[in-house]
């Protein structure tokens, strides 16, 4: 429900695809479709010889679905990425799967294509499990529809050095952040401009301060390439939460543009917390590092989990306080999964309570058998959810955000007066949230003037769709998911 404001037709750029281009022979001819963008149509798999496809549990289906139409027609298909790599068992429709990351690995694959040597439907080679950044090319950016997008994307390291038992990127990136060096860095920003991409950027790390000294040089370099540019891009990554302790880091961040960061905060238990093996979040007041981090002129976005082990019908209220207690607009809550390859899994596996893998849909049934019940978590996650996203919560949190963060920037990015104008007749004039939005907008100006406004606006448009989302999918979809477990929930409910 956002897009249409900005006159875009997807969030964020298939880097994994364009990063895997860069690696194959310059012989082929190569063509990136990315099904956010557009429909596959069958004339595009007529033209290739090989189709390659990538994504993550949640697009199984779609992946099925461009895997039979090729396989239809005669091609030969690959499979790779986040979902082949933890799941290589689900996809025996591909004709390989490629298991890990590609810089230094793909001699076996592109023999398979080109038809020399043995071709296994699993490929998995062995060695360079976890490459060094520096055989690292950059992103074939050029193959991308960049005007489509509202976010470019780089990324600058892998791994985590930390051990939280839900989490599937250290078992897939390992727990030795490797970095790429700042003018691998720097040349990927430079193909990005050239390729007339400008605006937001995100650094698609998983913690962009795994190394903290590695990413001190990075940030330098990156400061120095914006000024040099006239800062064409405003940053976004993901950090840990302890970012809030690190004030040098922290300014070195925003000096280099950075405008907003990602942190798992999780939960306000300290027993889930311990549980789930996230100690680095035990050593912060979750509500003061965020403010931190706000004040120093990050937004914060968020990630929240309810249905640990330790966690009973308490959490639901717990969390909702500690939402409404922070600046922070955009607040992701999740039920907790077990993803393949995982501490978690391995545990709930041992425990016997694992219900197969899961569907990367947050809105469906857990794939465990959670210690408070199924049928509480998701009532109180639904509640949850509703409570977060009722227009007075998120208007709310809006308002504290903007009146704490520091305005920066003034100029406007091209195409930004037409957005403006869209928005203003769109939310400020038809929208029924009109008085909401004018309110905001004038505490916006109040605060920061021009770039306070801008993210006034931002902070509408985005609204919108989280209102009306949770309000029309998510709600009825988990209501649906709790009448298939409590018939009798159902008939009350309708009652």
């Amino acid at each position: 429900h956002s897009l249409p404001f900005i006159r875009k037709r997807a969030v964020l750029q298939p880097l994994g695809l364009a990063t895997l281009a860069a690696h194959l022979p310059a012989t082929w001819e190569l063509r990136i479709r990315d099904l956010h963008v557009a429909p596959l149509d069958d004339a595009e798999l007529r033209w290739a010889d090989a189709v390659l496809v990538s994504g993550m549990l949640v697009q199984s289906a779609s992946i099925h679905d461009v895997l039979a139409r090729a396989r239809r027609l005669g091609k030969r298909t690959v499979l790779g990425g986040a979902a082949a790599t933890t799941s290589p068992d689900a996809f025996p429709d591909a004709a390989h799967v490629f298991l890990g990351e590609a810089e230094g690995r793909l001699d076996g694959l592109v023999a398979a294509l080109e038809g020399r040597g043995p071709t296994p439907g699993v490929l998995s080679p062995p060695g360079l499990d976890r490459p060094d950044l520096a055989l690292a090319r950059v992103p074939r950016f050029d193959l991308l529809e960049v005007g489509a997008y509202s976010t470019h994307a780089i990324q600058v390291s892998r791994g985590c050095p930390f051990r939280c038992e839900f989490c599937d990127i250290i078992e897939v990136f390992g727990r030795v952040p490797r970095v790429k060096a700042p003018a691998q860095v720097t040349a990927e920003l430079d193909a990005l401009r050239r390729s007339g991409a400008r605006g937001s950027l995100f650094l698609v790390d998983d913690n962009f301060i795994g190394n903290r000294r590695a990413a001190a040089g990075i940030l330098a370099a990156i400061a120095a390439w914006q000024r040099a540019h006239g800062t064409p891009f405003d940053l976004v990554t993901e950090a840990s939460i302890d970012l809030a302790a690190e004030p040098e880091l922290l300014r070195a961040m925003v000096d280099a543009g950075f405008s907003a960061v990602f942190v798992g905060i999780e939960s306000p238990s300290a027993e889930a917390l311990a549980s789930a093996g996230k100690k680095q979040n035990l050593r912060v007041d979750a509500v003061e590092a965020v403010r931190t981090l706000t004040r120093a002129g990050l937004e914060v976005f968020c990630g929240l989990i309810v249905g640990f082990d330790t966690d009973d019908e308490r959490i639901f209220e717990r969390q909702a306080e500690l939402v409404a207690a922070l600046p922070v607009a955009r607040a992701m809550i999740g039920v907790l999964s077990a993803l393949p390859g995982t501490a978690l899994w391995r545990r709930l596996e041992r425990e016997g309570r694992l219900r197969g893998a899961p569907s990367g849909d947050q809105f469906g049934r857990p794939n465990f058998a959670p210690s408070m019940g199924e049928a509480r978590l998701l009532d109180g996650y639904r509640r949850l959810l509703a409570r977060v996203y009722a227009e007075d919560a998120y208007y709310a949190r809006c308002a504290r955000l903007l009146e704490l963060v520091p305005a920066r920037g003034g100029a406007l990015l091209p195409g930004a007066l037409p957005t403006i104008a869209r928005t203003a007749w769109r939310l400020g004039v038809l929208g029924r949230r009109r008085a909401r939005f004018w309110s905001l907008l004038a505490l916006g100006l109040r605060r920061g003037g021009r770039a306070g406004v801008a993210r006034a606006i931002a902070l509408a448009i985005v609204g919108e769709h989280l209102l009306r989302y949770t309000a029309e999918e998510v709600l009825p979809r988990i209501d649906g998911v709790l009448a298939e477990i409590d018939p009798a929930r159902a008939e009350r409910s309708a009652a």
